[in-house]
């Protein structure tokens, strides 16, 4: 019975210098302030060990070698990655300068497909790394982890290549997709019965 009321009690004090941490704002939260040793040690570890119990059954598309869906992830990295993870050519950014954690250089290793897979589908929280899941469908991401595996082999040169086109066919891309919302949203005409499904949207 002491054992149990002495374990209470320091869960309560635990409890009340965790409250009085959080309130005091001592700690700086601030993305210019480098994280101690500790910090990034725990939280690494507990990312680490969330994203594997998370892969398991995710299993790669077998044509990740496919030249197309090579392309297509390029033009994809190029638009949405390339800023914070680096692209053939580039030495650094803008804005990872200001990135804590500092994203991965993807131009230095190619991460195992079923992790890549899962990271851009559902972001990590706290890194500035979004989810890119709720934009675009598992096919879309697959080409983004098909093209990661050849990027650290791959000269800036022929990264130029596969995404000469890669802002243009990202905003026809969007235009395509703001246009279907679009129409599906347009007002009916003065006068015009909507259709009787429209009552439930």
């Amino acid at each position: 019975m002491r054992f149990i009321g002495a374990f209470i009690l320091w869960i309560i004090v635990f409890i009340v210098a965790g409250a009085v941490f959080v309130w005091s704002g001592v700690w700086n939260v601030a993305a210019d302030q480098p994280d101690s040793f500790l910090v990034r040690a725990v939280v690494g570890a507990t990312r680490g060990y969330s994203i594997e119990r998370r892969v398991h059954d995710i299993q790669p598309p077998s044509n990740l070698n496919d030249a197309a869906m090579v392309k297509e992830g390029a033009m994809h990295y190029a638009e949405m990655c390339s800023g914070c993870h680096l692209a053939p050519g580039m030495d650094d950014s803008e804005i990872r300068h200001g990135l804590n954690p500092k994203p991965p250089n993807l131009t230095r290793f190619a991460p195992e497909p079923a992790e890549a897979f899962w990271i851009i589908k559902h972001g990590i929280k706290m890194t500035g790394m979004p989810a890119w899941g709720p934009t675009h469908d598992d096919q879309k991401i697959w080409t983004m982890v098909a093209y990661l595996q050849k990027q650290p082999k791959m000269s800036a040169a022929e990264y130029q290549q596969l995404t000469a086109n890669a802002a243009q066919e990202h905003e026809q891309e969007d235009h395509g997709a703001t246009g279907m919302n679009s129409s599906m949203q347009r007002p009916m005409p003065a006068g015009t019965n909507a259709p009787a499904s429209a009552s439930t949207h």
